[in-house]
């Protein structure tokens, strides 16, 4: 036999409270788009009691750039068309935007339309930050420089956020000074210039703190109750690098419309850790093309960077029928003094002769190291040989001159040799290889002097040559 089922009991509860529990907003409005009836979720969604909405128009609270495509697809759903899953956006009761997903259909007999609205702001955000997320990321791994980067990020985060006031700050901790690299303030002057960091106190606390900051729309102060009110919303992040902090990246909200979230001070940090890690790869890059190019006990040019200055400069004087000359130099004595006195004294040694050549020649004029305590110079456009000639003995002074190196007083001086273009060389290799030959002439002489390089064939010609091609010059 089998059991009896329970016969069920009607719920009685009324049709109209049913729809008042769902989380989708249902409603009804008649032909021109009046509220006819709202349910009670229009105040989670719309921020508006249902009682509220009754008698207002759809378009009164749409987006103004949704209400015309939205009137043509009215249209069509009056004609009996279905509209199953349609997107517009709507102005919220407290002023912020809520994207709508609506279900619309037309009842003919009831001349009304019927609509369940779902809202999908969350989601429409998630997409938005998803987006700007991969825009920031990008942005930061190209190949632009920073400033279209610091651009490219303000598009993207005045797109989820208000930004019209935007600008990013560089902290200079030893001058204990900010820097704008990039600043858009419609409300204020821009400052070109450094100021001190104590100047601009709510970026000065970020940066001290190494932690971001909101100011919520009319907080008197966020330091203390002396501090004069700050803008209505503003909202910065710490640019950390390697536990650095590098300076700021700020936005600020002087409408007070919507305050900053903490899903705002999210996206924000995650474009600061971008613009951080782009900061720090390009300060990576210049210094590995700067260790590419000049030495790194003398920051002189390396022979790489010397020898592409060496062709540029003969292609110069080519084209301008101008001279040219390279100057070759060793030191004498100088293994006698590392061997005796150690590395870290020769290389002290090293450095002081940089500084001398450096003080010996034009700013237009190369010094390079070439690598031990072989040092090269080029002189651009000079007229005439013996124009080499007055810088040589300029040098041969100034490093035979005596060294103290930590209270201990150094004896040297250098072996010189010339090669001036055309006479002495045609091509930069020629030119090197005949200013170091003349070089070991003049070392070979007795050293502290320089020579000349013989002069070169042209043709069936020896090119004319000073005397001073003939002899070493030297110091008393």
């Amino acid at each position: 036999m089998n059991p009896t089922l329970p016969i069920p009991v009607p719920i009685p509860i009324p049709k109209d409270k049913l729809l008042d529990l769902l989380l989708d907003v249902v409603c009804v409005v008649n032909k021109e788009g009046r509220f006819l009836w709202v349910s009670a979720a229009s105040e989670r969604v719309f921020g508006y009691r249902p009682e509220e909405m009754i008698g207002r128009t759809a378009f009164d609270m749409m987006h103004p750039d949704d209400r015309e495509p939205i009137r043509s697809l009215v249209e069509r759903i009056n004609n009996g068309e279905p509209a199953p899953d349609h997107e517009n956006r709507y102005f919220h009761k407290d002023g912020h935007i809520v994207h709508i997903m609506w279900a619309t259909q037309w009842l003919e007999a009831e001349q009304v339309r019927v609509g369940v609205a779902r809202d999908i702001t969350g989601r429409k955000r998630a997409e938005a930050v998803q987006k700007a997320l991969f825009g920031i990321s990008e942005a930061a791994h190209s190949d632009g420089d920073l400033q279209v980067l610091f651009r490219r990020v303000h598009e993207v985060v005045g797109e989820l956020l208000c930004a019209e006031t935007f600008y990013v700050a560089f902290y200079d901790r030893g001058r204990d000074q900010l820097s704008f690299p990039y600043r858009v303030d419609p409300f204020g002057a821009s400052s070109p210039s450094p100021v001190p960091l104590a100047s601009d106190r709510l970026t000065a606390q970020v940066i001290r703190s190494g932690e971001a900051l909101i100011l919520a729309p009319d907080a008197a102060s966020v330091t203390g109750p002396e501090a004069e009110p700050e803008p209505r919303g503003w909202l910065g992040v710490p640019l950390l690098s390697i536990g650095k902090t590098l300076g700021a990246l700020v936005v600020r909200n002087d409408s007070g419309t919507r305050p900053y979230s903490p899903q705002d001070r999210e996206l924000l940090q995650f474009a600061a850790s971008q613009i951080a890690a782009a900061i720090e790869r390009r300060h990576n890059h210049t210094r590995l093309e700067y260790l590419a190019q000049y030495d790194a006990l003398t920051e002189l040019p390396n022979r790489s960077l010397f020898r592409d200055r060496l062709r540029n400069a003969l292609k110069k004087s080519q084209r301008d029928g101008t001279r040219l000359a390279v100057i070759y130099l060793d030191l004498d004595r100088f293994k006698h003094i590392n061997d005796s006195h150690g590395h870290t004294t020769g290389d002290q040694l090293l450095q002081e002769v940089a500084r001398r050549l450096r003080v010996s020649v034009r700013e237009s004029d190369t010094v390079s190291r070439l690598g031990g305590d072989e040092f090269v110079v080029l002189l651009d456009s000079i007229n005439r040989q013996e124009d080499a000639a007055v810088v040589a003995e300029k040098i041969l002074a100034s490093l035979s001159a005596p060294y103290i190196l930590e209270g201990v007083t150094l004896q040297s001086a250098p072996s010189l040799g010339i090669a001036v273009y055309p006479e002495q060389g045609q091509d930069d290799q020629q030119l090197v290889r005949q200013a170091d030959a003349a070089m070991y002439l003049a070392k070979r002489s007795g050293g502290k002097c320089y020579q000349f390089a013989p002069p070169i064939l042209v043709g069936d010609e020896v090119q004319d040559v000073i005397d001073l091609g003939e002899r070493s010059h030297s110091q008393p």
